[in-house]
């Protein structure tokens, strides 16, 4: 009788109330706490403040209607980089794999722990070096500058938690799951109170809901404005499609996914407009426009200094179990990519006693945290977003080549409004995209910008390409096309 031991393998144990609370953990993060005051000055409207947070849910439940098919369709574990090689080729599938790896997620990563790390210094301090240190930078060439040394305290924290994190998702994917679950529910929780707490409590005025209010104008033309503001939303709803990723570890991965993507999307998408309705009947516009960490500034206003620290360690909470979900599920798309040869080969290993994928979270955790050094918040997510939505109008797109190509395939859930729901949604990415580089590039031209957001994500994925000829060379899969 043999006694060779077989490879430890994913198991399948997160059900349908885990799968959604994935979704809702790796949406509701730090967009929602640290955005809307950066949108209320680039808007200057009330109005077209909740407008954009509705266009932006919106959009974001038809991209994932769109990709609940697939997800459906294909449950292998790797999310959107199997959907990419079984609809496109390999080439298409690696790139989306390396984008992941070297800009969306670990980007992802490094952004939502850095506001966690901002609300950190709520209660203290964190340390900076001196101006001349922080000023010094490192030139990219057609790129701009990034500043390594700046907020440097923060940078620290941000990437202690990250690596913490990592290592919380190493010992086991119950744990982590575990974790996901009491901290999705503990943020839903505080989002809810904090609307019952403005509305119940908050002397605010439903005057703050109408232009009268606003006493500053907007810097940009107004669809200058709408589309820089859009970028802010697309931030905060940003991480439905981790579900996908840990498809191998979901029990009935062909209900259960749909489902908790329709689900999770739902929910967030009603919570964030509920949210900012709160924010601006206790907050004038103006003010808002002024704040930096806007939900605690909120609740000073209803409470006091014990509101805003309450609140401030709330959102600590939230990011903390976001950048969980994350770091969690993320890892799974080197993994898949390591076991067909597509990435650094220890990627593949799963450990025997945690059944994880160990080296894949080390090698995640260690490049999110050379990321937290290489720029500031809102650099981060206005790069890892640019990046995103290009493979979320390809990934809609595969709908189509999908249908066409397996059309006799068992689909136990079919695209909702098809072929117009995912084809507004393809219209819509591919526009945002455009405008998107085109004011990235005109925005440091007019030197208003240090560094070119867009460029830089796109220098990012496109430091793959040696990896890709290499491992498909190594492999004997260059020819291949699923």
């Amino acid at each position: 009788m043999s006694t060779e031991r077989k490879p430890a393998e994913l198991l399948r144990m997160l059900g349908l109330y885990t799968a959604t609370a994935i979704v809702i953990g790796s949406m509701v993060g730090s967009g929602i706490f640290r955005k809307p005051g950066v949108m209320a000055a680039q808007l200057a409207s009330p109005e077209w403040l909740i407008i954009i947070w509705l266009v932006a849910g919106v959009m974001t439940l038809f991209g994932a209607l769109a990709i609940a098919e697939i997800a459906g369709l294909i449950s292998a574990p790797g999310g959107q980089y199997i959907y990419f090689n079984k609809s496109y080729n390999r080439f298409v599938g690696y790139l989306y794999g390396w984008a992941v790896f070297s800009v969306i997620q670990t980007g992802s990563i490094a952004s939502i722990t850095y506001v966690f790390s901002e609300y950190f210094g709520y209660f203290v301090t964190l340390p900076r070096f001196s101006p001349e240190l922080e000023s010094w930078g490192i030139p990219l060439p057609f790129i701009g500058s990034i500043f390594p040394l700046k907020d440097f305290g923060t940078k620290a924290m941000t990437i202690a938690v990250i690596l913490s994190l990592t290592g919380v998702n190493y010992l086991g994917a119950k744990f982590g799951a575990a974790l996901q679950n009491l901290f999705t529910t503990a943020k839903i929780g505080v989002l809810i109170f904090i609307v019952s707490l403005g509305f119940i409590l908050g002397e605010g005025s439903f005057g703050h809901f109408s232009g009268s209010s606003v006493t500053f104008q907007r810097e940009t033309s107004l669809f200058a404005a709408i589309m820089l503001a859009m970028s802010g939303a697309f931030w905060a709803y940003d991480g439905w499609i981790n579900i996908t990723y840990v498809a191998g570890e979901v029990k009935e991965p062909q209900r259960t996914i749909p489902r908790a993507l329709f689900l999770g999307t739902l929910i967030v998408a009603s919570v964030y407009m509920l949210i900012n309705m709160a924010y601006l009947y206790v907050m004038p516009l103006d003010e808002m426009a002024q704040s930096k960490l806007v939900a605690s500034d909120a609740a000073n206003r209803i409470l006091g200094t014990v509101g805003g620290g309450f609140v401030a360690a709330a959102v600590m909470v939230s990011t903390f179990g976001t950048a969980n979900g994350t770091i969690m599920a993320s890892a799974r798309v080197y993994y898949a990519m390591a076991k067909e040869k597509m990435f650094f080969p220890r990627a593949a290993f799963i450990h025997p006693t945690y059944h994880t994928p160990g080296t894949a979270l080390l090698i995640q955790g260690s490049w999110a945290s050379l990321l937290v050094l290489s720029g500031t918040f809102d650099q981060l997510t206005d790069m890892l977003i640019f990046v995103s939505w290009i493979f979320y109008a390809m990934a809609a797109f595969a709908v189509f080549i999908l249908r066409k190509k397996w059309p006799d395939a068992e689909r136990p859930y079919r695209t909702w409004g098809y072929p117009i729901v995912p084809a507004i949604f393809i219209a819509f990415a591919l526009g945002y995209v455009g405008w998107t580089l085109y004011a990235d590039i005109m925005a440091y031209i007019k030197g208003e910008t240090e560094l070119i957001n867009s460029v830089m994500g796109i220098a990012l994925v496109s430091l793959g390409l040696p990896g890709y000829f290499y491992w498909s060379k190594k492999s004997g899969n260059g020819n291949k096309n699923v």
